[in-house]
C-alpha cells in the first residue's frame, strides 16, 4: 500500500501519459452525462482512468425520505462538513456505494467502459484512522461531538488500482473508507469524496480533474468573468487560496493534498459543458501545477473528514 503522500505510481507508465482521476461531484447540479462519454473516449485511446464520486445531495434527500435531518458542523478552523452518526452512516453506505455507484457502473458499462465499482472498504483500498469525535464550533463556542463515523485517509492501496488499470478496467470508486479502530479492528466509515480523489491521484501520480458546477475557481466569487485559469506559482497559489469560498475551499484542499501526494496536476472544471474532461485536459477550468506548491504552506489536511459534494 502507498500512504497519499508518497511518490508511488508517479513514474508508473512513464513512457505513456499519466493516469486521469476524474472525480464528480454529488451535488443535483452535477451532470455525469458528459463525463461518461468522455471516460469512455480516453478509456478508447488507451488512457488510464479512475472514477471517484461523491452523492452528498442524494444522501441528504434519502436522510429526509427517512424523516431525518441531515446535520453539518463547523469546525474551527471554518471548513463545513457532514456530521456521520450510526444512522446517518447506513443511509451513507446504502446510498454512495449502493445505489449511486451502481447507476454510474452501468452508465459507463452502456458507454462501453469497462467499468468496476468499488468503495474504500473494498480490499482496503482507502483506509487511515476512524475518528470517532470531532471538534465543532456551535452558537461561538467550540465543543467536541462524538458519535462521528468519519476518518482521515493515509493509506491508498495503488497497487490494487494499478493492478485494475493496468488489466483495462475503469476503476468507478466512492466513499466510505476503511476506518481504522483502535483495537485494529475496521470500520465503514465517510469520508470526503474531494479528498479521496486526491488521495487516489497523488498514489497513481495522476492528472486529477475535479468536476462541479461552476467553471472553476474566481478571484472574486460573485464574478464569473474573474475566472483563475493558472496557478503555477506559490504567490499564485496564496491568492488561489485566498479566492476559495463556500464549497470551493475543499476543492483547494483537495488540489493541495493531492499534489502534496504526487499527482501531476489539478483541474477544478464545470461539469456540465461539452467533452467536459477533456475540455478540462485541454485547458478549460482552473489548473494548478505541482510548482504552485515549492513554498506553499500545508493543507488543512486535519479539519475534518465529513463527505462534501
Amino acid at each position: 500500500m502507498a500512504d497519499p503522500g508518497s511518490e508511488l505510481g508517479a513514474d508508473a507508465g512513464a513512457d505513456t501519459e499519466p493516469p486521469v482521476v476524474v472525480k464528480l461531484g454529488g451535488a443535483r447540479a452535477v451532470d455525469p452525462a458528459g463525463a461518461v462519454g468522455d471516460v469512455a473516449h480516453l478509456a478508447a485511446n488507451g488512457r488510464r482512468v479512475v472514477v471517484v464520486h461523491g452523492g452528498s445531495t442524494a444522501v441528504d434527500e434519502t436522510l429526509e425520505q427517512l424523516g431525518r435531518d441531515p446535520e453539518y458542523v463547523e469546525t474551527p478552523s471554518g471548513v463545513t462538513g457532514r456530521f456521520t452518526d450510526a444512522e446517518t452512516m447506513e443511509t451513507f453506505s446504502m446510498v454512495l456505494p449502493g445505489k449511486l455507484n451502481t447507476d454510474l457502473v452501468v452508465a459507463l458499462r452502456n458507454a462501453g467502459v469497462d467499468a468496476l465499482g468499488l468503495s474504500g472498504v473494498d480490499g482496503g483500498l482507502l483506509s487511515g484512522p476512524r475518528k470517532s469525535a470531532v471538534r465543532v464550533v456551535e452558537d461561538g463556542k467550540r465543543k467536541i461531538r462524538r458519535g462521528d463515523h468519519s476518518g482521515r485517509i493515509e493509506s491508498v492501496d495503488a497497487d490494487l488500482l494499478s493492478t485494475l488499470l493496468d488489466a483495462g478496467y475503469v476503476p468507478v470508486l466512492s466513499p466510505p473508507m476503511l476506518g481504522e479502530e483502535d483495537d485494529g479492528s475496521g470500520t465503514a466509515v465517510n469520508t470526503d469524496a474531494d479528498r479521496a480523489a486526491a488521495a487516489v491521484a497523488g498514489a497513481l501520480g495522476a492528472e486529477l480533474v475535479v468536476l462541479t458546477d461552476v467553471s472553476g475557481v474566481y478571484a472574486d466569487p460573485d464574478d464569473p468573468d474573474t475566472l483563475i485559469e493558472s496557478v503555477t506559482t506559490p504567490d499564485e497559489f496564496d491568492r488561489l487560496e485566498d479566492a476559495a469560498e463556500g464549497f470551493m475551499t475543499r476543492k483547494v484542499m483537495a488540489a493541495t493534498e493531492a499534489l502534496e501526494g504526487g499527482a501531476r496536476a489539478v483541474v477544478v472544471s464545470d461539469a456540465n459543458v461539452r467533452d467536459p474532461v477533456v475540455a478540462a485536459l485541454d485547458g478549460a477550468g482552473t489548473r494548478v501545477e505541482r510548482s504552485a506548491l515549492a513554498d506553499a504552506g500545508g493543507s488543512e489536511a486535519a479539519a475534518t473528514g465529513g463527505e462534501g459534494s
